[in-house]
């Protein structure tokens, strides 16, 4: 049986723009497909990209990818991430971090998030008097989750300007096309963001507060194992890089869907006015629509089965989260955005033991972003004439540039 091929050019403008045809046009000729400009496995269908996240034959093994470039503070971050490592290191650090946010953290905040949610629409109400425009994105979404994660880790206020680009320039190296000046940034901003977070989590040991860190130190596992220093620098910056990269990317390219389906949100804003909120399902469905996280990598141990083909050992295999959320094979007319949808067993927070740990944050502060816009600035409508050109030249980690509108 022959090998199917997969010619996907993932960078591309065409393939960044709207990858969703050309998924599903791959989908149909197979499941799994090999991808020769990348050297992996593309899984195009929910349930192959499912069995990629859950498949015990399969891990997260980290590796440098420029083995031959010096990138000691890029590196340090990953080897000790809890999304780099299988069981039982994965195991462990999994379960001391879960400890940490089961002591009432996530539900602590939720008033908070909820009055910074309403500080930065009183922002973008005073910048678009007069009928201006103002900048959802830089005004609303990037600002309330890296406040969030900020408050729960007990950074201080003074120093929260550094957390954005730091993560910014970290993230970028998980695309498929980075310059040498993006490498540069990257590890500049990670060795600074490692040397911030030592110091603070020395801080902490010395006086300990009600923060995420000092919760993090303080937890023991079975065998009264601790995190090291390195594992607390590396969930902090998975923390900060993951959580608050999926919140925004989820409001910009959730809103822009709405905007290109406007009887969706007359459909959200007549649900609050009949106290029967969409809300929830709402932010599901913007989450599968159109994904902010499009791929994960994972290698096989083993020899492993995945759809039609075996994925080798050594091999690797990326779940295209995107493409699985628009399966027709498990959503009813996937390509329409449906803010009441009920059956939406979405892969957008990943599957399996590497399911998001931020999770239920971050549905808090999507639902209660979502849940300000409705009921602040109901007339809410784009600014921009090409609403195209907001979408930033990143295929991995989607998102907008920024998203110009008005209020009303």
């Amino acid at each position: 049986m022959p090998v199917p091929v997969s010619r996907l050019a993932l960078g591309s403008a065409e393939v960044i723009g709207d990858p969703y045809p050309h998924f599903a046009a791959a989908r149909r000729q197979a499941g799994v497909q090999w991808h020769e400009p990348t050297g992996m496995w593309l899984a195009f269908g929910h349930a192959e990209a499912n069995a990629v996240l859950r498949s015990r034959g399969l891990g997260r093994i980290w590796t440098p990818r420029w083995p031959e470039l010096a990138m000691p503070g890029f590196e340090l971050i990953h080897r000790h991430s809890m999304l780099e490592n299988e069981p039982p290191v994965h195991t462990r650090l999994r379960r001391l971090v879960a400890a940490a946010f089961a002591r009432g953290h996530v539900e602590r905040v939720r008033p908070r998030v909820a009055a910074l949610a309403g500080e930065l629409a009183d922002g973008l109400a005073r910048a678009g008097r007069g009928g201006q425009p103002v900048d959802l994105i830089a005004g609303f979404a990037e600002p309330l989750p890296v406040q969030v994660i900020a408050e729960l880790l007990g950074v201080p206020a003074a120093d929260r300007s550094l957390l954005r680009p730091w993560s910014n320039a970290i993230v970028k190296m998980y695309e498929y096309q980075v310059s040498d000046a993006q490498r540069a940034a990257a590890e500049s901003a990670a060795t600074e963001f490692v040397t911030y977070l030592r110091s603070l989590v020395a801080r902490r040991r010395h006086r300990q507060s009600a923060d995420l860190i000092s919760s993090l130190i303080a937890e023991t596992d079975a065998q009264g194992g601790r995190l090291s220093e390195d594992e607390l620098v590396n969930t902090c910056t998975l923390l900060l890089n993951a959580g608050h990269e999926a919140s925004v990317n989820v409001v910009g390219n959730g809103m822009l869907a709405l905007f290109r389906n406007p009887d969706q949100w007359q459909r959200l804003l007549a649900a609050e006015a009949a106290g029967s909120s969409l809300v929830d399902s709402g932010v599901e469905e913007l989450i599968r629509f159109d994904s902010p996280l499009q791929l994960f990598e994972r290698t096989a141990i083993a020899d492993t089965p995945i759809g039609e083909v075996t994925v080798r050992a050594g091999e690797k295999i990326a779940a295209l989260l995107g493409a699985a959320n628009r399966d027709p094979a498990v959503f009813a007319d996937p390509d329409r955005l449906d803010v009441g949808r009920s059956d939406n067993p979405h892969l957008g927070f990943g599957a399996g033991i590497h399911f998001c740990v931020g999770a239920p944050l971050a549905r808090v502060e999507l639902q209660t972003s979502l849940r300000t816009l409705l009921h602040r600035f109901p007339g809410l409508r784009p600014a921009a004439d090409d609403l195209a050109e907001l979408r930033r030249a990143e295929f991995v980690i989607r998102g907008l540039s920024w998203l110009p509108v008005y209020l009303s």
